[in-house]
C-alpha cells in the first residue's frame, strides 16, 4: 500500500487543479473516494483507491500510464502473439506491464491505446460508456445518400445487428470515396463488416480519434503519452 496524502493533495498534484480549487471541490461535494463522498482532511492512496470529481475518475496515481500509438497495418491489437507477429505494445518502449485499449484489427490503422491503467480501459471499451471512436473508411464506389443512411439506422451482421453513430461522405475521387464513421462500439471488423453489408468493400479503414484524443502529428508506430488532462477528458466523455 502507497503512502496515504490528502486528496486535496492527489488531484494538485495529478495537474487537473490547484489545492486551493481542489479544496472547494471537496467542500461542495463534488470529490469522492472509492463512491464515498470526501471531506477535507481525508487521505487516499493513490495506488488503490478510486478518486472522482462530479462521478468522473480522475488520473491520481504516478503509477498509471496511457500511450496513445498510431498503428501501422500488420501489427496486431494484443499485447502477445503466439504467431509472433509484431503488437501494439512491442511498439511502446516501457518498462511497464501495459496492454491495449480495446482493438484495430490488423488491417486497420490508426489511433489506439496501450495502458496499464484498468478503469480507463473498462471505461473506453465497454459500449455503455459511450466513447465515440472517428474512424475514416476508403471504400470503392460512391455510397448513396440512402446507403450512407443505413449505416446510421442499422445494418444485421452475423452477430447482430450494428449501427454507426454518424457517417458522413467526404467526397469521390478516382471510383473511391471517404467516409467518416463514428462508432460507439468496437466489435470484430465491425465497420469494415457494416459497409459490406451495404454492397461497399473497405480498401483502408484510419481511427482518427477517441472520443477527445485526437493527434494528427503522429505517424504509423509513433507514440506518445497521455497527460492527466488528456485522460481526464476521456474519463469526463465515459461518464456524460
Amino acid at each position: 500500500m502507497a503512502e496515504r496524502i490528502r486528496v486535496q493533495k492527489a488531484i494538485a498534484h495529478a495537474g487537473l487543479m490547484s489545492r486551493r480549487a481542489a479544496e472547494e471541490a471537496i467542500s461542495d461535494g463534488r470529490v469522492a473516494v472509492d463512491g464515498k463522498i470526501a471531506v477535507l482532511g481525508d487521505r487516499v492512496d493513490v495506488e488503490d483507491q478510486t478518486v472522482t470529481i462530479d462521478g468522473s475518475p480522475i488520473p491520481v496515481s504516478p503509477e498509471r500510464v496511457t500511450y496513445l500509438l498510431y498503428k501501422p497495418v500488420g501489427v496486431v491489437s494484443t499485447a502477445n502473439d503466439p504467431h509472433g507477429r509484431v503488437t501494439v505494445v512491442d511498439l511502446i518502449d516501457s518498462a511497464k506491464r501495459l496492454y491495449p485499449v480495446g482493438r484495430l484489427d490488423l488491417d486497420s490503422e490508426g489511433l489506439i491505446l496501450v495502458s496499464n491503467d484498468g478503469v480507463l480501459t473498462e471505461r473506453v471499451t465497454h459500449p455503455r460508456y459511450g466513447v465515440r471512436k472517428n474512424y475514416l473508411a476508403e471504400v470503392s464506389g460512391s455510397p448513396t445518400p440512402s446507403e450512407v443512411k443505413r449505416l446510421e439506422r442499422g445494418v444485421e451482421l452475423d452477430d447482430g445487428p450494428a449501427r454507426a453513430l454518424r457517417v458522413r461522405k467526404l467526397g469521390t475521387s478516382r471510383g473511391r470515396s471517404q467516409l467518416e464513421v463514428i462508432m460507439v462500439e468496437g466489435r470484430n471488423r465491425e465497420v469494415r463488416r457494416m459497409l459490406e453489408a451495404i454492397g461497399y468493400e473497405t480498401i483502408r479503414l484510419v481511427r482518427t480519434a477517441i472520443g477527445p484524443i485526437a493527434d494528427p502529428s503522429l505517424k504509423a508506430g509513433d507514440s506518445r503519452v497521455l497527460d492527466n488532462v488528456e485522460v481526464a477528458a476521456l474519463m469526463r466523455e465515459a461518464a456524460e
